[in-house]
């Protein structure tokens, strides 16, 4: 039996993040891993596969260029799915690397196993060949991440009807498919899959999606969808699901029916908490498998044993796990860290991109706080014009009180990156005379800032001029 100061169950970005942290802090950890290899669902089957997968898909598909070429070009004639499993496999093998490396650097202990509590200070890992180890520690994190929801009556076999971890392993390119969800996973697979010229159908059974964007960003993203020739069917329940050998047969309770030669479910994840055994320490979770939290120090009704990533739930995101172990650890360590800031973005990988960080139109009138809006076009900017940019559209709001940006949401190319200039800006209470004010590259993406910032600075009261 070892003893660590902490124990870290899961290697995804919180699980590594704290790691790295407590190894920095010379503290003994362990991180037990049940994958064969390092990294979690994020870069096994969530987060980088996907953009991955989405970044080969714009190269291959010549999609980028279609504006100045036409809607036949392709850069690639005859796309299949060992095209794409190659980049994959070559990206993925270097973040298992550049993991390794980095455990090691920081003598970070890895245990490949499957884990589970004993009691309230101890667990038991099995490992290969059922294998059983037993560690104790003074503080414990749980980043188990989450697994797909996979409800009864979806028949899944993994070749023609998939979860959301089964699709980056296609060994074949449908022509049709049907994506049931309307979350930030299902439209993510469903606008590249479009790209690829495989007939989609997305069926929610909301009369909405996505609804924490902006409701009118929500509307153009629609709109470029279908235009791409996405079919996206809102307000319909699926009734039955049937793997027809040729076909997948899916009929909605509008009396719609949809066929495709393959299905991915993606409506849902929950908690991977289900061998954990947190009855032996007195934990529970919720319906979803979730593990309930304090805000700020990330302790479980159990204060030595700590839960972080989307095993904890909202908000989900990678980048918000990594910050999460960080800090989780600092706690558990006794260690003082910087907090969180009060505004972080949200990434989504579709087809165009979409990133959003503040508040929405909807919140604002929501609270009564008086605002302007102004918009950016990236088909107005020398550079957007340059990359042969259709589409693309940045939302500022600015307060009228204070002039302070209150939210920015960006739809189209490079809109992930673009969103930490409006992230800065705010986290700092920045105003929109900071857009006025500032000299920007020319030409760039970018610039769209500067056109947002003018056309909500029209409409305001003008300030007192610097002298």
């Amino acid at each position: 039996m070892s003893h660590y100061d902490l124990i870290i169950i899961g290697s995804g970005p919180s699980g590594r993040a704290a790691a790295m942290q407590a190894g920095k802090l010379k503290r003994k950890v362990l991180v037990v891993e049940r994958g064969r290899k390092v990294g979690g669902v994020s870069v096994h089957s969530g987060t980088i596969p996907s953009k991955t997968l989405r970044e080969t898909i714009m190269n291959l598909s010549g999609y980028r260029e279609r504006s100045f070429y036409g809607r036949a070009h392709r850069a690639k004639d005859v796309i299949k799915a060992d095209d794409l499993r190659q980049r994959l496999v070559k990206t993925l093998n270097y973040e298992v690397d550049n993991l390794e490396n980095m455990f090691a650097r920081n003598h970070v202990d890895i245990m490949h196993g499957e884990a589970h509590f004993t009691s309230k200070s101890s667990i038991e890992v099995i490992g290969e060949d059922d294998e059983r180890m037993t560690f104790t520690a003074d503080r414990f994190l749980i980043a188990t991440g989450t697994v797909p929801f996979r409800p009864e009556y979806i028949p899944f076999n993994g070749s023609t009807i998939l979860d959301s971890d089964d699709v980056i392993e296609l060994n074949r390119l449908p022509r049709s498919m049907i994506v049931i969800g309307a979350g930030v996973i299902g439209v993510e697979y469903a606008t590249m899959m479009q790209a690829l010229d495989v007939k989609v159908t997305l069926i929610e059974p909301r009369k909405t999606f996505l609804d924490f964007i902006d409701a009118t960003l929500i509307q153009d993203f629609s709109h470029e969808i279908r235009d791409m020739g996405l079919d996206l069917r809102l307000g319909c329940k699926v009734t039955s699901v049937e793997d027809e050998g040729d076909q997948i047969v899916v009929q909605t309770d509008n009396g719609r029916r949809a066929c495709a030669e393959m299905l991915l479910f993606a409506a849902g994840r929950m908690g991977a908490t289900e061998s954990l055994n947190l009855s032996a320490c007195e934990l529970e979770t919720d319906h979803r498998g979730r593990v309930k939290v304090t805000e700020k120090t990330y302790q479980t009704e159990q204060p030595h044993i700590y839960a972080t990533g989307d095993v904890i739930g909202f908000p989900s995101l990678a980048s918000t796990s990594l910050s999460q172990g960080r800090i989780a650890a600092c706690h558990a360590l006794g260690e003082k860290t910087l907090p969180e800031s009060p505004w972080f973005p949200y990434g989504i990988y579709a087809v165009p991109e979409i990133s959003t960080c503040g508040m929405s139109e909807e919140e604002l009138q929501e609270r009564g706080i008086p605002y302007e809006v102004g918009i950016g076009k990236f088909r107005e900017t020398s550079r957007g014009n340059i990359m042969g940019i259709e589409h693309g559209v940045l939302k500022m709001l600015v307060s009228l009180k204070t002039r302070r940006i209150l939210g920015v949401q960006i739809m189209g190319e490079g809109a992930t990156e673009l969103i930490h200039i409006g992230q800065a800006v705010m986290n700092h209470s920045g105003t929109v005379d900071y857009f006025i004010e500032n000299t920007f590259n020319y030409p760039t993406l970018a610039e769209a800032y500067k056109a947002a910032g003018f056309d909500a600075w029209q409409r305001m009261p003008k300030p007192e001029m610097k002298s």
